[in-house]
């Protein structure tokens, strides 16, 4: 049986990444996702891309 195949895209995701938080942060994006039509994970990655600015050149 060879690999699975999925949906193929132009950018794939192979990396997995698991996250605790507390109430306050799992609240705010509850309802961030809710306002934004979103998933966690597609949350997630707005917020990491937002830390772009912040890296030092």
């Amino acid at each position: 049986m060879g690999k699975k195949m999925g949906r193929p895209t132009d950018n794939p995701k192979p990396y997995k990444l698991a996250v605790k938080c507390d109430e306050e942060c799992k609240t705010i994006l509850d309802d961030y996702c809710l306002q934004e039509n979103v998933s966690k994970m597609e949350a997630a990655r707005r917020g990491i891309k937002k830390l772009k600015d912040d890296l030092k050149k």
